[in-house]
């Protein structure tokens, strides 16, 4: 996929970029599948509902909600990390607001989300909040799996809300009917936000600072979803989902837990972090991120 110098603007201007048919329809059937093995607990995890070896596939991912880091057990997952046609675009946006990137690009984190019927979407919000970069590069790479429409909760953004590199303040919501248990950013101007709906095999790029969100799924079938996170290789990745970390040592925190997948890996003589051996399997009961 080769962008045009004016997709690589829109993407700075706008905050979000929709590359339509991207991934094939034989490599989507390929991640669904690795799905439904999740969902049949064929995979290390931390939690896993019983599935009844009878049950049909649909039937075994009504009962998940999202896989959280599937890449760190399945080499599906892992594979579409670095998948070329990710790659052909990540090189050219990541860190295109900055003056003299080199087009590195490393990932920290994927999620595939079932999103069957009936399930809530994720009230307005910003995934920088939850993944810090030092240079505003953090990217969403979304990819449909189905075709993401308004009725069964495709994506919404609020174009050009990422510019200023402003981190809204959050709220409960008060909408359990129509979005999960996280908090919802405010003070800003909705008027603006727009749907994104896009066919199956079809990808949207966004900012780490882009507002978004996602409804309830009103359709009758589901709205799956592989949902890589990437940033420029150069930013130290001040994350560590999972412990506290003193202030003094905020400054050059780099979480190492990652996948350098174009360029050269800047840190590397920090080593790696070894990722858990097993992943955690949210089920539709549990609260937050469900976009």
């Amino acid at each position: 996929m080769d962008l045009t110098d004016a997709e690589v603007r829109s993407y700075v201007d706008d905050g979000y970029l929709v590359v339509p048919a991207l991934l094939a329809d034989d490599e989507l059937d390929e991640i669904g599948a690795d799905l439904v093995r999740f969902a049949r607990g064929e995979y290390p995890l931390v939690s896993a509902p019983p599935v009844d070896a009878e049950a049909t596939d649909d039937d075994a991912i009504r009962s998940i909600l999202a896989v959280h880091f599937p890449h760190w057990v399945s080499e599906v997952a892992a594979r579409f990390v670095a998948h070329p046609a990710l790659l052909s675009v990540l090189t050219r946006i990541t860190g295109a607001h900055l003056a003299h990137w080199d087009g590195g690009v490393k990932c920290m984190q994927t999620m595939a989300f079932v999103k069957p019927p009936g399930l809530q979407g994720q009230a307005w919000h910003q995934d920088e909040r939850f993944i810090p970069t030092r240079d505003r590069s953090l990217v969403g790479a979304w990819i449909a799996l189905d075709d993401a429409t308004e009725a069964n909760g495709c994506l919404w953004v609020v174009p050009g809300s990422h510019r200023q590199g402003y981190l809204w303040p959050t709220r409960p919501h008060g909408r359990p009917d129509e979005f999960d248990a996280a908090d919802e950013s405010f003070g800003f101007d909705e008027a603006s936000a727009v749907p994104v709906p896009v066919t199956r095999g079809s990808v949207v790029f966004f900012n780490g600072y882009l507002l978004h969100r996602s409804l309830r799924n009103r359709s009758d079938g589901f709205r799956r979803a592989l949902v890589n996170h990437y940033c420029n290789s150069w930013s130290l990745l001040p994350w560590a989902p999972t412990k506290t970390v003193p202030g003094a040592d905020i400054p050059t925190l780099d979480n190492r837990t990652v996948t350098v997948v174009a360029g050269p890996d800047p840190y590397g003589w920090r080593g790696r972090s070894r990722p858990p051996e097993r992943v955690f399997l949210r089920e539709p009961s549990a609260a937050g991120g469900f976009r």
